[in-house]
């Protein structure tokens, strides 16, 4: 697959899982882990959603720097550039669906499944594009890497300590918990299955043992290998 294309399903990528944390927002059920630090922030100052999911994944690239210093690889100064279009693809969904408004609780749930399954549709893309990882994925591998810890349960402990700290800087700016409720928990619990099936459906396993976009009930390639799913650790 050529580097053009792994580009465009990245930037795809990104573009589905701001669309589905708009939706999660939108739910009112609670927001997705990786974002409830910035949506607290964006309720008590005046900055944007996607501002700050910049500013807090620079936070987490730095972090990066930090924790890996020489080892860290300067390709993942890509991260800038492609963390800065996130934040924009965020402010825009956040615009487009700002005449979603869902009262009744079935309809917030509708919405807030329709998130979970957007940025696991949005995590597939990336993961077949294969082309950089962003900051909130970044940090959990650099943390794993430098003292040697797996990389499931430190990315478990990891969106653990951001929500909580989401939940301390709410209580402290509102006296209330705020974007932290069963769409939270939910969405944590059934994106990583839902992104394992798009991939299983949305890609094969070239020769090369990397991962090849391909569309579902399209020809597949005589010169593919066994399609396999995505496993992750």
């Amino acid at each position: 697959m050529s580097t053009v294309k792994r580009y465009f399903l990245f930037i795809c990528g990104l573009f589905f899982v701001a669309l589905g944390i708009s939706c999660t927002v939108k739910g009112m059920l609670g927001t997705a882990p990786i974002s409830s630090t910035p949506y607290i922030l964006s309720l008590r100052y005046p900055i944007s959603l996607g501002g700050f999911t910049f500013f807090v994944n620079m936070v987490f690239l730095l972090g990066q720097i930090l924790i890996l210093w020489r080892k860290f690889s300067y390709i993942q100064l890509l991260q800038i550039p492609m963390t800065g279009i996130f934040g924009c693809f965020i402010d825009l969904t956040m615009f487009l669906l700002s005449i979603v408004t869902p009262e009744m609780y079935i309809s917030r749930f509708m919405t807030m499944l329709v998130g979970a399954s957007l940025v696991a549709l949005g995590v597939a893309l990336e993961i077949i594009g294969n082309v950089v990882i962003l900051p909130g994925e970044g940090i959990v591998n650099a943390i794993a890497i430098r003292w040697h810890f797996d990389f499931g349960n430190t990315k478990t402990c990891f969106d653990t300590s951001i929500v909580l700290i989401a939940g301390f800087l709410s209580w402290l700016y509102f006296g209330e918990v705020r974007g932290i409720r069963e769409g939270t928990l939910i969405s944590a619990l059934i994106t990583g299955s839902i992104a394992r099936f798009f991939i299983k459906n949305l890609s094969y396993v070239g020769q090369n043992g990397s991962l090849i976009f391909h569309l579902p009930f399209t020809t597949f390639p005589d010169n593919a290998e066994k399609r396999q799913s995505y496993q992750h650790d």
